[in-house]
């Protein structure tokens, strides 16, 4: 009976949690109370006051459920850590367009996350974390284009962290645009060629077979 019980509130904060998203991503997160979010889930809002502590904790546990873009991408270095630093830029950036592309919840919360919250008072934390995200992939870039200078393959125009804040910058557009446009273009396959063509821009270059 005790397990029974685990097992009805985990699937009962799930389905709250599943609600908010759908309202969150309709209204927008300020606009969206939590009677709304009850009435989604088909519960009470004891019961959202039995799992969460208000609407804020109830946004948290949303983000917490996915991993970001950035955030993939940052554990996306490691997993392909060694070799070619040029083919670990190209590695990445695939892998995330491709994550954000295929990976219809998180794609859903990353356009509440940009688009339907206003980062202020309680939620200033949520920035925090996309900051912190952010730095984080940034500083990896950087290293991966300051190891291919000192490997003798390119002699770049920008600095390492130059080059990174622009490629960010580019991934970000990117994804911010094709989700604004309901993916309206092949975000894997303009990604992976507007990508390409900024890293051939900037003087790198990688084996044909590669390409």
């Amino acid at each position: 009976m005790v397990r029974r019980t685990k097992e009805d509130a985990a699937a009962t904060r799930n389905g709250l949690i599943d609600a908010a998203e759908r309202v969150f991503c309709e209204k927008g997160v300020s606009r969206a109370s939590l009677s709304d979010i009850a009435s989604a889930a088909g519960a009470t809002r004891g019961a959202i006051y039995w799992h969460f502590k208000d609407k804020v904790d109830l946004f948290n546990a949303m983000m917490d459920r996915v991993t970001l873009p950035l955030e993939q991408g940052c554990a996306q270095f490691s997993c392909v850590a060694g070799g070619d630093p040029v083919g670990r830029l190209r590695a990445v950036m695939a892998f995330v367009l491709h994550a954000v592309a295929s990976n219809a919840q998180a794609r859903r919360v990353f356009e509440i996350a940009m688009y339907k919250v206003e980062y202020v008072d309680e939620m200033a934390a949520v920035r925090d974390r996309h900051i912190a995200a952010s730095g984080n992939f940034t500083a990896q870039l950087a290293r991966d284009f300051a190891l291919a200078v000192e490997g003798g393959r390119l002699s770049m125009p920008l600095s390492p962290h130059e080059a990174a804040v622009s490629l960010h910058a580019l991934f970000d557009g990117l994804i911010q645009n094709w989700i604004l446009g309901q993916g309206g273009f092949d975000l894997v396959s303009v990604g992976g060629r507007a990508t390409d063509a900024f890293l051939q821009g900037v003087g790198l270059c990688w084996p044909v077979a590669d390409t």
